[in-house]
Order: C-alpha cells, then sequence, then structure tokens
C-alpha cells in the first residue's frame, strides 16, 4: 500500500488555484490565481468578465469568433485575467501584494506580468504554461524568482 504524504505548500496553494478557477466564465482557459504571503492567502482571482457584466459563457467568446491565436491580442477579450483580478481583489481590501507569492494555473502573458512587478510580488508559481513567454525576462530583470511545478493531484489527499 503506498503510503499518502501530506501535500507541500506549493502543492496546497497550486490546489487552491485550481479551486479558484473553476470560477472562470472563458470559454478558452479557467486560470485561478492565489496571492500568499507567509502562508496567508491575501486575495484571490480568476479570469472572467468584469463584475456584474455578461461574460463570456453568455455572450460567446469574441476571440473564438475573431480566430485569435491563444497569447496574442490580449485587448480583444472583455474577460480579465485572474492575476489583474487577484491584484484588484487585494486593492479593494486595502492588502498589498509586495512580497507576496502569486501561484496561478498557466503562466502570466506580458501584461499581468507587468502588473505583478509593480505590485511588487517576488514569487509565482505555476503549473501551467501559456502561449506566451514575453514575462521570462521581465521577471529576471524584476528579481522575481519563476516556478513551474508539475500539475498537483485533483483529489484530495487523506492521510491516515
Amino acid at each position: 500500500m503506498t503510503k499518502k504524504t501530506r501535500p507541500d505548500i506549493d502543492e496546497y496553494f497550486l490546489k487552491i488555484a485550481s479551486v479558484v478557477a473553476e470560477r472562470s466564465t472563458c470559454r478558452r482557459h479557467h486560470v485561478g490565481a492565489v496571492a500568499v504571503k507567509d502562508k496567508h492567502i491575501l486575495a484571490t482571482g480568476y479570469n472572467g468578465a468584469p463584475a456584474g457584466l455578461k461574460d463570456c459563457l453568455e455572450l460567446g467568446c469574441l476571440r473564438d469568433e475573431l480566430g485569435i491565436a491563444s497569447g496574442t491580442r490580449q485587448e480583444i477579450c472583455r474577460g480579465i485575467h485572474a492575476e489583474q483580478n487577484v491584484i484588484i481583489q487585494a486593492s479593494l481590501h486595502g492588502v498589498s501584494l509586495e512580497g507576496a507569492t502569486i501561484y496561478v494555473t498557466h503562466s502570466p502573458c506580458i501584461l499581468c506580468a507587468k502588473m505583478l512587478v509593480n505590485a511588487k510580488i517576488k514569487r509565482f508559481v505555476t503549473f501551467g504554461k501559456y502561449a506566451d513567454d514575453s514575462f521570462l525576462s521581465l521577471f529576471r530583470e524584476a528579481g522575481i524568482e519563476f516556478e513551474l511545478h508539475k500539475k498537483p493531484p485533483s483529489g484530495i489527499t487523506r492521510l491516515p
């Protein structure tokens, strides 16, 4: 019988980001983000339309209709990215993300990467690759650690 082990802290928060992603209203990617500092959740965010407005599940995907490839022309989308929403949620509640780790189900686009640099995060942890890698040099220059982990198991680990 295989002994079950307790998830390490990165796996734990990546699993939480996966659950947050379940709230996404994007037809292409379900992305979840969790901002963490000192092992405490500061804010969460997922990708979707601005609060209170019609979303892609209701209206359809403009990017699909126009044949726009993933990783390009992010401005042609009614959705807000999970990283943007985690920054906005922290701001709305007066929470600084300075020095935080952001756990996200996908690597960031360049626009989100710029915002995360200005939010002064120190670490970005993910298990998924987005089609745009231009954030890597920006993160290096800003001193933000980037870690790509294995996708955590979706099941709940129960210890004996």
